[in-house]
């Protein structure tokens, strides 16, 4: 039979089915042909059909194919010149996936010929083509229904200085989790389950933020030794949620079920916010694999080398860097997150290495071509959007540099509390700015204290538990020597290396693991909670668990009753936070008296209880500090129009290994206060006792203590 082809239209890009048949576009200013293959299996070479798209029109190539619909496998082979000297990697021997398709079927098979030129000639390297077929090896675009019953799912919206995030992998959330069906384990199903939404739901947070769906490859080094990719950095493709993390069909039922998540998460009042990462593909460098991108449009798509178009400019540490700047790239980025945000119903995004997309030629530029597309737009524009403020590039680190409208994560937050309950010396300022919102990095270009991201760990480094329990890494199954990640831990000082059994030390870890926690949900900001922290998930001390995709990683739901009472302080803090406004407020503070108040909104105090001076700003060794927020008149209003107002409350902190006697201050002499939070107590537990102005506590060694004024 033969098949009748129209020339279909050059938008949208990608596969899109109409009810009655599937337009296909693609986008390749360079190519001379382009060739749509069909089939019916995503393994194996057979293809059902070839056919050459029949139309271009301004470097889109398209094809509209009658009878053809949902479920139907694709991939494109692209005819041009295989000139890798002067930036163009052609090769029609290679199956291409779709930059457009909504889903993938298959794997990359690493034994298939998916390299564009024949890896067993040393001598040419990649200089010369491979003639062999690769397309059983490589995964095909799916065609899909974008139908789907949203039936009232509604945004949240959750003002950003209201939420608090909780980083999470969607498998090794509920790989282990009893309660989950075992086939829904690991899954977007998985995670939309009852259990799963009870737990988020009993810990306070507002948002997950979701390490990477978007389709990604397993690097072949990994296989080779029996890891996987399982953070999911390494994408092939913007617009596909990962079938990995389904357990429906992988030929359009992992977009329906990553929908339905969504709609769950909503339910519940939980916003989605996604990992995406623009900055680099898994293709890699000029030796890498061509699985898309690179034979489609090579010079397009990446950025080259200015001085030799055969190598890449690589500002990620991956190999290549994609060509933001470039309009067709910027408009790829775009649809996607349009996509996301319009048809898959997402709240927000966290851009990996957001600094080397915002490079305009070679230094970061916050007026560039990306910043200023994205706050055009009006649907990408008003969602969440933070930036992972650095790359790997010579000036890459733009911690509080990004634009409005953009909040970032804030690595001098990590950095200071850290150092802060370490012991080490740091100037009291610095802490002072990190707990209040980071006014230095954030207030003077016009952004409010919910731009800074706090975070003390993240996905990217030391759990909460092996951050004050070991000394130095232990990434040696991860098959680099130990050399991969880097020692950044608190607990250097303790004496004891990794697990111990020994009570003194246990319990100091114990309380600088709530120490962390409570200074991260009680500072302004926005903070962020690395999912597994508050049930106390150990890695073993590895740091870069990045390859990891079993027991070393998934969460542990067996608590111990240790862990069980970090869990219910992890829930307590959170549930005072999400209570008081002026424990989130959104706006800087003026330091000073507002609204008619004769007491400023935030003094800081010694621990003789006398305000700060002058000079105590000066000393670069300071332990123990008391951080008072009046609440008498919030710099916000409430929904009558009248200015809002709130507890106040007392923040003390004792980074000493000596109990630390501190003095209420006296400007509250007469003042009754109780202590509503306590790190000495594994819950948390406060105490109604009150304690009068101009009293003493006693502050153990490494603790902290919020206190509520009462009268």
């Amino acid at each position: 039979m033969t098949r009748i082809v129209r020339t279909g239209v050059p938008y949208p890009l990608g596969a899109n089915w109409d009810g009655q048949g599937t337009n296909f576009a693609l986008y390749s200013e360079n190519a001379t042909g382009v060739d749509l293959c069909l089939y019916d299996h995503a393994h194996g070479a057979g293809e059902t059909e070839r056919i050459r798209l029949p139309e271009i029109s301004a470097h889109v190539w398209h094809g509209y194919l009658p009878g053809v619909g949902p479920g139907q496998l694709y991939g494109y082979r692209v005819e041009g010149p295989y000139a890798p000297e002067v930036g163009q990697r052609f090769n029609p021997h290679k199956l291409l996936i779709d930059p457009y398709a909504k889903a993938l079927a298959g794997v990359v098979d690493w034994g298939a010929p998916v390299f564009a030129y024949p890896v067993y000639d040393e001598d040419n390297g990649d200089l010369v083509a491979d003639s062999l077929d690769n397309a059983w090896g490589i995964p095909k675009g799916v065609v899909i229904d974008p139908g789907f019953d949203w039936g009232e799912d509604a945004a949240p919206r959750i003002p950003l200085h209201k939420s608090i995030l909780y980083e999470v992998h969607v498998k090794g959330f509920t790989e282990r989790l009893p309660e989950v069906p075992e086939e829904l384990r690991g899954t977007y199903a998985g995670l939309a389950s009852e259990p799963a939404l009870a737990h988020l739901k009993r810990l306070g947070i507002t948002a997950v933020e979701l390490l990477p769906v978007h389709a990604f490859i397993d690097d072949k080094h990994l296989l080779d030794q029996g890891l996987s990719n399982y953070w999911g950095y390494n994408s092939i493709n913007f617009l596909a949620p990962d079938a990995r993390y389904a357990c429906a069909d992988d030929r359009g039922g992992q977009v329906n079920e990553f929908k339905s998540m969504v709609k769950a998460l909503h339910a519940e009042g939980i916003e989605v916010i996604l990992d995406v990462v623009y900055n680099h593909t898994a293709e890699g460098n000029n030796l890498g694999p061509t699985l898309s991108f690179k034979g489609i449009d090579n010079a397009t798509y990446y950025r080259l080398d200015t001085e030799n178009r055969r190598f890449y400019t690589d500002f990620t540490g991956t190999g290549n860097t994609l060509n933001a700047p470039h309009p067709q790239v910027l408009q790829l980025i775009m649809d996607s997150l349009r996509y996301w945000v319009l048809e898959m119903h997402v709240d927000g995004f966290r851009f990996d290495l957001a600094s080397a997309l915002a490079r305009e030629l070679h230094e970061v530029d916050k007026l560039g071509s990306f910043f200023d597309t994205i706050h055009q737009d009006p649907v990408v524009s008003q969602a969440k959007l933070i930036a992972e403020p650095w790359d790997v590039g010579e000036g890459g680190y733009q911690v509080g540099n990004f634009p409005i409208l953009w909040a970032e994560w804030n690595g001098q937050y990590r950095d200071t509390v850290r150092h802060y309950w370490r012991g080490d010396v740091l100037p009291v300022s610095e802490l002072a700015f990190r707990l209040s919102g980071s006014s230095d990095l954030y207030q003077s270009d016009g952004r409010r204290p919910y731009a800074s991201i706090n975070f003390v760990t993240a996905h990217d480094g030391y759990t909460l538990h092996d951050l004050v329990s070991y000394a130095m890494k232990h990434n040696e199954a991860n098959g680099e020597g130990n050399h991969d990640g880097h020692d950044d831990n608190i607990s250097a000082n303790y004496g004891v290396e990794g697990p111990t059994k020994d009570p003194e030390i246990l319990a100091v870890r114990a309380r600088q693991a709530r120490n962390l926690l409570a200074t991260l949900v009680l500072s302004q900001g926005v903070p962020m909670l690395c999912g597994g922290d508050e049930l106390g998930r150990t890695q073993q001390g590895n740091n870069n668990a990045y390859c990891h995709d079993s027991e070393l990683s998934w969460y542990d739901w067996e608590l111990s009753a240790d862990n069980k009472a970090l869990l219910a302080f992890t829930q307590r803090v959170i549930a005072i936070r999400n209570s008081h406004p002026n424990l989130r407020r959104h706006k800087f503070f003026q330091g000073r008296a507002i609204h008619g108040s004769d007491v400023k909104d935030l003094t800081w105090f010694r621990s003789d209880g006398e305000e700060m001076a002058e000079e105590d700003w000066e000393v670069a060794w300071v332990r123990t500090l008391g951080m008072r927020l009046s609440g008498e008149a919030l710099e916000e209003l409430d929904d009558a129009g009248q200015p809002l107002t709130d507890d106040t409350f007392l923040l003390l902190l004792n980074a000493h290994e000596e109990m630390v006697c501190f003095t209420l201050p006296g400007v509250d002499r007469g003042a009754r206060w109780c202590v509503i939070l306590n790190t000495e107590d594994p819950e948390g537990a406060g105490d109604d006792e009150p304690i009068l102005g101009g009293g003493e506590i006693e502050l153990i060694g490494h603790s902290l203590r919020l206190m509520r004024r009462i009268s």
